[in-house]
């Protein structure tokens, strides 16, 4: 498999005139329509075949007449399938919103990504409202692995990822509220950056859990992500600047984010761990309570059913007998909790979130593993009993990030030709850039590209 295209050499191609945006929109829709609605394994919900085309033929002519134009200009980019785009309805990879109203307006990150002069390419499967890690989805299909068609694509934009991969998009657009953007990143074996949950508006996008919810990109590398990042959160573009490792001091997860680590992940992990280490980073085992204590925040289904059952229950009501009875089943925890619950919940977690910020402070970074296992076959997860169990292992880690409001990239470790694995960079709330810099030093030692 080829590794995809970074963003800044497809810029660089348009720029000097050597290909077109009209020929990569082209590219990219092509690539859409051959695999993209695969019937019973939908990679895109949606295409934008006139509106892409036509935004492209703008940023040529744009381009010819030497008028300046946004940091992504002539890029073709996914978004998921819950964010709004005025004068559609948004489905959320559901069926039962197929007749609500149309959206009266882009969602501001849409609003952002055009004014960038980014070319959307349309819209990307996704678990039925965002609730689950896996990425499946009885209404439209799952999307096969991009690297093994056989297993899960990681969700809950399970189609993000593959197309990026398939060069369906340059970069693709998703939410993140338990690690739906880390978590297919890493298993399409690219990057995946989960900014600290205030940074990009969350209107136009159909919440999951707005505690929790967060926007980001899944692109080749760092630099895209940050690139498409500043778009994103409505600030200037600005210059990366990769930070040596050997200056940086990362905490080393313990305890629970590494219980049940398969052989492979392991493998991949501690290699990682070594080139940092043998280009002389400092790695100091740390085991955060706060990370043992977000099961206990969760058992009762946490923010996630809280928050989406105030949103879902009227529908459900009307119309149920729709859903993936698998998402209902998660949504309807919400209704077993109290105001008082919710409160509860609330305090506790902006205790976890002080103390893990202090643990944090002295150090750049925090690592674990982005994922546990491999990604599993999809096949693996017919029972309800071994979807619940999987859905969990595959959810854990990324969401210690959510929970804890951490902003985090997953880097892709594995070796060319194997299965997928993921480095996860944890840094404290508000540290975005200083991440971002901190990941593309580590990107450089670690990440050995597919087909590269």
């Amino acid at each position: 498999m080829t590794y995809p295209t970074p963003l800044a050499d497809v810029a660089a191609g348009f720029h000097n005139g050597t290909v077109s945006a009209r020929k990569l929109a082209e590219t990219a829709l092509v690539r859409i329509h051959a695999e993209g609605f695969t019937p019973g394994a939908q990679i895109f919900t949606r295409v934008y075949d006139a509106g892409a085309r036509a935004a492209a033929l703008s940023a040529d002519h744009l381009r010819a007449a030497g008028i300046a134009q946004g940091p992504l200009a002539g890029m073709p980019i996914s978004i998921k399938d819950l964010f709004d785009v005025a004068g559609e309805t948004t489905t959320a990879g559901s069926v039962v919103l197929k007749d609500a109203a149309p959206a009266s307006a882009d969602a501001v990150i849409v609003a952002r990504l055009r004014a960038a002069g980014a070319v959307i390419t349309g819209k990307t499967n996704m678990t039925e409202f965002a609730f689950s890690g896996v990425g499946l989805n009885p209404h439209y299909g799952t999307p096969g692995n991009a690297i093994d068609a056989s297993r899960i694509p990681g969700g809950s934009s399970a189609g993000a990822g593959i197309s990026v991969v398939k060069g369906m998009a340059v970069t693709a657009i998703g939410t993140d509220t338990g690690g739906s953007i880390r978590i297919p990143a890493c298993f399409a074996g690219i990057v995946g950056f989960k900014p600290s949950q205030a940074r990009v508006p969350l209107d136009g996008a159909l919440p999951l859990s707005p505690a929790l919810d967060s926007i980001g990109p899944l692109a080749p590398t760092v630099a895209c992500c940050a690139t498409v990042d500043a778009v994103l959160a409505g600030e200037a573009p600005r210059v990366l600047v990769p930070r040596d490792p050997s200056h940086m001091t990362f905490a080393v997860a313990r305890g629970l984010p590494m219980e049940g680590v398969d052989d492979h992940v392991a493998g991949a992990y501690d290699a990682a761990l070594k080139r940092l280490r043998d280009a002389g980073a400092r790695l100091i085992e740390l085991e955060l309570p706060e990370i043992a204590e977000v099961p206990q925040l969760n058992a009762a289904g946490g923010f996630t059913a809280a928050e989406s059952w105030a949103w879902h229950r009227a529908l459900i009501e009307r119309s149920g007998a729709g859903y993936d009875q698998r998402v209902m089943t998660r949504i309807r925890r919400g209704a077993e909790m109290s105001a008082a619950d919710y409160i509860d919940l609330l305090n506790r977690r902006r205790r976890m979130i002080a103390a893990a910020d202090r643990a944090l402070r002295p150090f750049d970074a925090l690592l674990m593993p982005t994922i546990p296992i491999v990604p599993p076959k999809i096949e693996d997860l017919a029972a309800d009993a071994d979807y619940t169990r999987l859905n969990l292992m595959v959810l854990r880690n990324p969401t210690f990030g959510n929970v804890l409001d951490f902003c985090g990239v997953t880097l892709p470790i594995a070796e060319p030709g194997t299965l997928p694995a993921g480095l996860m960079v944890l840094g404290r709330n508000g540290t975005d850039h200083a991440l971002l810099n901190a990941a593309a030093g580590i990107e450089a030692l670690v990440v050995r590209r597919h087909g590269a």
